[in-house]
């Protein structure tokens, strides 16, 4: 009797599939941090720097074209992410967090890592947290032998090794867990940087005085370009860690929020001058290099196969995009319109893969809206756990596609959000940019206009009316899934100008 190779290998992967899903597939979030959807090779074949990594990625798993943020700045986009909900909804309605205030996420509010801890995995964040900390003292006045209350160890994770908030922020110092090795006793300003454009540096002489200049509390061993190194370095030296507890069955989560390429734009050594993007470039080539590291890791430790990655971005490039246009060619935001902060498709649309050689099929592209808040209801989907209804209120499961479904099933109309407070609803390729008291609303058809050049509200005014109901309903019902309403965290403010009562 013949062998059939062809039906035993597909026999073999469908076992193999299966038990990837009785055996929980490792999870790890790479986030970068004002990353354009133009930043990396996968995306904008006219890059003026290489990503090979990220590229790797793309290859090997499945690249989104049409992936959003929940926002356009770091706070706000880091609680979408994490909580399957906008943050619009609490009471953040404009702009980010200090590094120093009441944490955004309450404790008894649903994690992803919150939700896998609760499956078993073993949970861990490293990098730049955003969402607020309760630091011991006031700033003239710390105890820093008391521990850091209200941070994400209380938020699913079981560790973390990272900085509280963006280095334009106090307080910096390398947290391991609740307390710093070398506390930020110490105080600082930004600095002049001479290998970017518009930009800073944190770096030493500190002072030991606070002041209206020195208002940033340092620790005498943090320097700003250390950062993706030490980042890095823990997320390796954690997962070999867990590495043998998870071959036996008992899987990792890791958060990985980098700080690069946010400013303090400041590669290291050994890529300076590499790109033909100047330091921007260069410090883009860095974080891929540093994600190729983890991956390597991966490799090493038999873990690729079964370890689920997503890469994505916080929002869309800084203001610097139009200068590197001018000096280098290089469109951060890829083709679409302006940046970081802007309620246009470049403030939001980021470059948004996952890779999961165990489940989804290699080379894939998937061409149709999906949001950072999914990822909530996707993971609940994957390991078959429903979701309470306080939880995950604007994330919509994205499963079917990494199973294969091939098919577009309209995802509910998704809400675009600014720093400013500006809203927008995208369905299917409308979008309806909301008016507000300085501007006039604003509609898209995206399919033929990615670039949003030409507005069509006078020619479309019904196909407005009914975005317009549908996004009322969202903001007032508190959800965009399914279920009965909930409220939001706050009455109704001023930026809902066009909801009468």
């Amino acid at each position: 009797m013949k062998c059939n190779y062809r039906i035993i290998g597909t026999l073999m992967a469908t076992l193999w599939n299966i038990q990837a899903i009785e055996n929980k597939p490792n999870i790890i979030i790479i986030y970068t941090d004002d990353q354009g959807y133009g930043d990396a090779g996968c995306y904008n074949p006219e890059s003026r720097f290489l990503t090979p990594n990220i590229d790797r990625l793309a290859s090997e798993g499945i690249l989104f074209t049409d992936g959003h943020s929940s926002d356009t700045v770091c706070t706000p986009s880091r609680y979408g992410l994490l909580t399957g909900r906008y943050s619009w909804r609490t009471e953040l309605k404009r702009g980010v967090f200090s590094a120093e205030r009441k944490c955004l996420i309450p404790n008894e509010r649903m994690t992803i890592a919150s939700l896998l801890k609760s499956q078993g995995y073993q949970t861990a964040m490293v990098g730049k947290w955003h969402l607020g900390m309760d630091f011991p003292g006031d700033i003239k006045k710390r105890d820093w032998t008391k521990p850091v209350l209200d941070m994400p160890l209380d938020k699913g994770f079981d560790f973390f090794w990272g900085i509280p908030a963006s280095m334009n922020y106090g307080v910096l110092a390398w947290f391991n867990g609740r307390y710093a090795a070398v506390p930020p006793t110490l105080y600082t300003s930004k600095k002049p940087n001479r290998f970017a454009i518009s930009d800073y540096r944190i770096m030493p002489p500190y002072k030991n005085v606070f002041s209206g200049q020195n208002k940033l509390e340092i620790a005498a061993d943090f320097i700003d370009s250390e950062c993706l190194t030490r980042f890095t370095d823990q997320a390796i030296e954690w997962i070999q860690s867990k590495s043998t507890e998870t071959r036996k069955g008992n899987p990792f989560f890791l958060y990985l929020p980098y700080t690069a390429p946010h400013k303090p734009v400041i590669p290291i050594e050994r890529f300076r001058g590499r790109s033909k993007a100047g330091a921007y470039g260069d410090f883009m080539m860095e974080t891929d290099w540093h994600i190729g590291r983890l991956l390597k890791t991966l490799d090493e430790e038999n873990l690729s196969e079964n370890t689920m990655v997503f890469f994505s971005s916080d929002n869309g490039p800084e203001r610097t995009w139009a200068k590197r246009i001018e000096l280098y060619g290089h469109r951060s935001a890829g083709g679409f319109k302006e940046g970081k902060r802007s309620i246009y498709e470049g403030g939001h649309r980021v470059p948004f893969i996952l890779r999961w050689p165990a489940q989804v099929q290699s080379g894939r592209t998937w061409n149709h809206p999906v949001c950072q808040t999914d990822l909530l209801a996707t993971l609940a989907e994957m390991l078959e756990i429903p979701l309470p209804p306080n939880a995950g209120e604007d994330s919509i499961s994205f499963y079917p596609v990494l199973k294969g479904n091939r098919n577009n099933p309209q995802r509910q109309p998704m809400i675009h959000h600014s720093a400013n407070g500006r809203f927008a609803i995208r369905h299917g390729s409308w979008k309806l940019i909301m008016e507000t008291t300085r501007n006039p609303r604003e509609l898209y058809d995206l399919d033929t206009d990615p670039g949003e050049s030409k507005n069509l509200l006078d020619k479309y005014s019904q196909k407005a009316a009914e975005l317009e109901k549908q996004i009322t309903r969202i903001v007032r019902t508190g959800r965009t899934s399914t279920g009965s309403a909930v409220d939001n965290d706050t009455p109704p403010w001023q930026d809902l100008t066009w909801m009468k009562n």
